[in-house]
């Protein structure tokens, strides 16, 4: 069956058109997104602007057509940390299902943790054992470990590079003293949530998914996107911990010179260096293999173990 999933995140909003059947790989066949930074949307009360919930019909009208001229049987929509946190959300989601006729499903943050893991799960396979997986998003860091399909924990946190990034960083390149504040923030706030996660136990595979972990692998020296997702990419404490002092000097133009560094990303990637960094360091992980699967198939995984078998 052909099936298109619509993923309405906090920095991008993206059309993927799968072929996917009960017991094999989804294979993508189409992709359209756009930037739309919701969750930059937003007015003095943290709701989202009108501009924004504008961008959001705009583009789902667009994805609705384009799923239609593909063949999609049926399009899986749901968002994450913009529209679940924003006080007006509700209102924006009913006005999405009124002018386009597609219902988003508001995950929280442990089912995004949740639907990650059990794409991390059926990649790697049950040879790895116990998992730990580390998403940055936009708006948060999903962290989920475990020995099966369904993690024994997942928790979510604030730490999203985007959301990071508007409230901690100001200046470009960043002032030292907001630096040190924002990594002083990020290991607080990812200490209160790591004792879950420790006590599931030791980890046999450790794993990063999401672009800002792709990025940072990249500057490290990891292979580029173009020779494929079966190629092993792995992003080390210590390549880290060499390119961080350069990454705080650097502006957000500079930024988007690196390999595999866009320029609608290189804003953000800095405060998503500091997540990495301290994810490595309170989990005493000297390295965290990347996984090409993420959140948007694990919600088609989930979506097709629930079909009754032909």
């Amino acid at each position: 069956m052909r099936l298109g999933v619509l993923d309405v995140g906090s920095n991008t909003v993206h059309l993927l058109v799968v072929d996917a059947h009960r017991g094999a790989a989804p294979y993508p066949a189409y992709s359209h997104k756009t930037e739309l930074r919701l969750a930059e949307h937003l007015d003095k009360d943290g709701k989202i602007a009108q501009s924004g919930a504008d961008g959001l019909v705009s583009f789902v009208k667009e994805a609705t057509e384009l799923a239609e001229d593909k063949g999609c049987e049926s399009v899986l929509a749901f968002a994450t940390s913009a529209l679940r946190e924003a006080p007006n959300g509700d209102k924006v989601l009913d006005r999405v299902s009124a002018e386009t006729e597609i219902d988003l499903q508001v995950l929280s943050g442990e089912d995004e943790a949740r639907l990650t893991f059990l794409a991390v799960r059926r990649w790697f396979g049950w040879s790895s054992g116990r998992l730990a997986v580390f998403d940055i998003g936009g708006g948060s860091l999903e962290i989920a470990a475990g020995s099966d399909e369904e993690p024994t924990v997942a928790v979510s946190a604030p730490l999203g590079a985007g959301r990071l990034t508007r409230e901690g960083l100001s200046q470009d390149p960043p002032a030292k003293d907001e630096v040190k504040a924002l990594r002083k923030r990020i290991r607080m706030e990812m200490a209160a949530v790591a004792g879950p996660v420790l006590r599931a136990g030791e980890p046999q595979r450790s794993v990063a998914t999401s672009k800002t972990f792709r990025s940072l692998a990249r500057i490290c020296g990891a292979a580029p996107s173009d020779d494929g997702p079966y190629v092993p990419r792995s992003l080390d404490r210590e390549d880290l911990a060499e390119w961080m002092p350069k990454l705080t000097k650097m502006s957000a133009d500079e930024r988007a010179e690196l390999p595999g560094v866009s320029a609608g990303r290189s804003t953000q990637l800095l405060a998503g260096a500091l997540v990495a960094d301290a994810v490595m360091d309170l989990f005493d992980l000297p390295s965290l293999e990347v996984c090409p699967w993420a959140l948007r198939e694990g919600v088609i995984l989930s979506r097709l173990d629930q079909l009754q078998p032909r």
